[in-house]
């Protein structure tokens, strides 16, 4: 996995991330829980829930975004027959902590078995996909390679393949950080992520270049893995602009890469 200590410790990590506070109350049908990451830190999640046996999705949302984002959002979900839950990082929401790109990956995890905790105490149906929206997409294919096991898939919408080439795509001052290091151990992770990956991306997006979901593509070691680009979408409006196609792939990909499950 890459090494992010020394961009972390550069002025660069002052570039990578925007926090926000904001918060809502927890709508109906819905609960938000706080998973202990270190300390006295914690990481704030809302689970989304519709029917108890459909499966789960655990969504790393986008860099300035919180989980209050995805109130009005998680009911298309439900729609196509999915639950939702949405994990923030540290510094957003109500989250403690400043974030980190190390303790981003290392907060994954920690989530990652909470939230299946969480479910396996409630009784929920066990399969659970992970997605990656943007900068969610470090934590998405961190979990990937890590449990295989115990992930059904991944989806990636707006991702990439390593933070160094946004770094060097958007000009973020980088003096003394080892890009080209970072983006080799990035993409040797990625080659051995062998689970079903569903890439979604925007063929006009300026921030996150749609070549960066063809390189994602190319990279991944799995032999079920599928690349949609959404004509005319950019980085925050692909599932507007492509909504009936982005929703219908998303839940064509989770139903294909399915096993039979019978309810608890």
């Amino acid at each position: 996995m890459p090494d992010y200590s020394a961009l972390d410790q550069s002025s660069a990590i002052n570039y990578i991330f925007y926090p926000r506070r904001d918060f809502t109350p927890c709508p109906e049908n819905a609960f938000d829980l706080a998973i202990p990451v270190k300390d006295e830190v914690t990481i704030s999640c809302r689970f989304h829930i519709s029917d108890r046996h459909w499966p789960w999705i655990l969504f790393f949302h986008g860099n300035g975004e919180v989980v209050s984002d995805y109130d009005e959002i998680a009911p298309f979900y439900h729609q196509r027959k999915l639950n939702l839950v949405v994990a923030d990082y540290r510094g957003y929401g109500t989250s403690g902590g400043i974030p980190t790109l190390a303790d981003l990956v290392r907060d994954a995890q920690t989530i990652f078995q909470g939230v299946q905790k969480e479910l396996g105490e409630k009784g929920f149906i066990s399969s659970l996909w992970i997605m990656g929206r943007s900068l969610g997409s470090i934590s998405a294919l961190e979990l990937g390679y890590r449990y295989p096991g115990r992930i059904m898939g991944l989806i990636i919408e707006s991702g990439f393949c390593s933070v160094a080439r946004i770094i060097t795509h958007l000009g973020i001052p980088k003096t003394g950080v080892d890009l080209e290091r970072i983006d080799q151990e990035s993409v040797e992770m990625i080659r051995k992520i062998s689970i079903p990956v569903l890439i979604m991306h925007g063929e006009q997006d300026t921030l996150v270049p749609v070549q960066e979901a063809k390189d994602l593509f190319r990279s991944l070691g799995s032999d079920k893995k599928e690349l949609l680009t959404i004509p005319r979408a950019t980085h925050n409006d692909i599932m507007i602009v492509g909504s009936q196609k982005y929703f219908d792939t998303l839940q064509q990909f989770i139903d294909r890469n399915s096993a039979p499950q019978s309810p608890p």
